[in-house]
């Protein structure tokens, strides 16, 4: 199989091939391979291989599940595989090997891909962008020096580029979103408490935080999500569930909708006029389809609440990277951690009881105010990032003229996070697709989310957008197809195949 054929399908797509045995799952991992080889050195978003899962596959250990011998990466973060690193992208975890399988990994095995690598992301997840010290900074497929968006931006990046159809991610404030909006790709967030986070935590980031995939079509996002959304004995809570499996119900219509269409400057930034234009094209596709579209204000309290936050997600912060040094027999300190996260570390320290508590009542506030949009509306619709990709150094960690007691969030976080972190703060389901180019080149990402629990609709709703608006057309110049356009012939057949720029280590 070459690049271009392997390429132009997505993950079921590459499954059905091996179902009807006419490419095998070692094959499909020599081709990614190939194509880690051909783009990775332009994107930087494989940061490790697995030779026994690449050069000495053994396809009997591979599960039964739909996406059977598809390649797939883990992300550095929250990609807990016995016996391989997750170095949480930092220099403090570095050589970091986890102890047992996640829930989310052993899904992962069931459904049947074949786990060949490590993507990269930002130090800890803590940054819309994916710039490390560690390993470097990774690219969207569209522009080379320009951001993959983060936290999820190795997957992203990955994904979008044609290295693998489907990738590892996890959402805290939009990290799973900002990246599909910045590579072009697809990238649904579950809802609070629709994956289980079982045996690592009861819920990540005080269940701001869940995983899913980074993928190229709406199908493959449905499917998984059959997958990941499992119940597990001592969850803290069970959400409804559908009675039928998302990958059936993704395709039936959801019915006349009430949307509501939210482009208002909820952090302070006023969105970029041709990502606005691109929702409103959203919106009147939406319209032509029979839905009604009403324009809505949302408020979430500004900046004050994203203060709040601080509180939240950095309460015990400190204790946790001592920690997690420990395991590795390393501290803390400007040798281990990028600048802005090292100021972040010592800060956290300060915080009491009493202020973790009120951050608490704040964000219940701008949940309840967050919210009201679903009173009259079932859906909201919104950019999923005020702009497109910037040039990478806006939001690295390496920063030294931030400081988080005053303008590390607005200058970091405000810009990729101003339409995403609602969802997070409501624990409500929200998908980023790719249905527009800005003039400038890159992808606009439009967001569209729903009530808690009802991520059928999304689906339904997305599959609409992707049938009447589809992006499968488009491919970015960083990609697989393209090898030979930018200096990388890694293909079959080539004579002379260039050697990659960068390459990623291997376990």
């Amino acid at each position: 199989m070459n690049l271009t054929e392997y390429a132009k399908h997505d993950a079921l797509g590459l499954a059905a091939l091996v179902a009807k045995k006419q490419v095998s799952p070692t094959e499909l991992a020599a081709t990614a391979m190939r194509a880690i080889e051909a783009v990775n050195g332009e994107v930087n978003a494989v940061v490790e291989t697995y030779p026994d899962r690449i050069d000495k596959l053994d396809e009997r250990t591979l599960g039964a599940g739909p996406f059977r011998g598809v390649p797939f990466l883990m992300k550095d973060v929250f990609g807990h595989e016995k016996g391989r690193l997750c170095e949480n992208a930092s220099r403090l975890c570095k050589g970091y090997v986890v102890e047992l399988d996640s829930f989310v990994c052993q899904q992962f095995k069931a459904a049947g891909v074949n786990i060949i690598g490590r993507s990269a992301a930002p130090e800890f997840s803590m940054s819309g962008t994916t710039e490390t010290m560690l390993y470097g900074n990774t690219s969207t497929p569209w522009k080379k020096g320009y951001s993959a968006g983060g936290s999820s931006g190795g997957a992203a990046a990955a994904v979008a580029s044609g290295i693998v159809p489907l990738a590892h991610g996890s959402d805290i404030g939009g990290s799973i979103r900002i990246p599909a909006s910045l590579c072009g790709g697809v990238g649904l967030k579950p809802s609070r408490g629709r994956v289980p986070l079982s045996p690592l935590f009861d819920e990540g980031g005080l269940g701001f935080s869940t995983n899913h995939v980074q993928t190229t079509s709406v199908r493959d996002a449905a499917a998984m999500l059959d997958y990941l959304s499992k119940p597990q004995v001592g969850d803290p809570f069970v959400i409804p569930r559908p009675a039928e499996p998302y990958a059936t119900l993704y395709q039936k219509a959801p019915g006349k909708l009430r949307i509501a269409l939210v482009t208002n400057d909820l952090l302070g930034v006023t969105p970029d006029k041709d990502v606005v234009a691109a929702v409103r094209a959203a919106a009147e596709q939406l319209e032509a389809m029979g839905h009604t579209v009403d324009e809505v204000k949302a408020d979430m309290g500004g900046m004050a609440t994203m203060l709040s936050l601080n509180s939240l997600f950095f309460f015990g912060f400190a204790a946790r990277l001592d920690g997690l040094g420990a395991k590795v027999g390393r501290k803390p300190g400007t040798d281990t951690l990028e600048p802005a996260m090292l100021k972040i570390y010592e800060w956290s320290k300060s915080f009491t009881a009493a202020d973790f508590m009120a951050a608490l009542a704040a964000v219940n506030v701008a949940r309840r105010k967050l919210a009201q949009v679903y009173v009259k509306h079932d859906l909201w619709l919104s950019p999923t990032t005020a702009r497109t990709s910037e040039p990478w150094g806006n939001y690295h960690l390496a920063r030294t003229d931030v400081d988080p007691k005053t303008n590390f969030l607005e200058a970091m976080f405000a810009v990729p996070c101003q339409y995403t972190i609602p969802h997070n703060i409501m624990g409500t389901p929200a998908i980023s697709l790719p249905l527009a180019l800005h003039p400038n080149g890159l992808p606009i990402g439009v967001q569209i989310a729903g009530r808690p629990a009802e991520e059928h609709v999304v689906l339904q709703v997305a599959a609409q957008l992707e049938a009447a608006m589809p992006w499968r057309g488009r491919v970015p110049p960083l990609h697989v197809s393209r090898a030979e356009t930018i200096g990388n012939p890694k293909v079959a057949g080539a004579k002379t195949p260039a050697a990659s720029k960068a390459k990623p280590k291997k376990s």
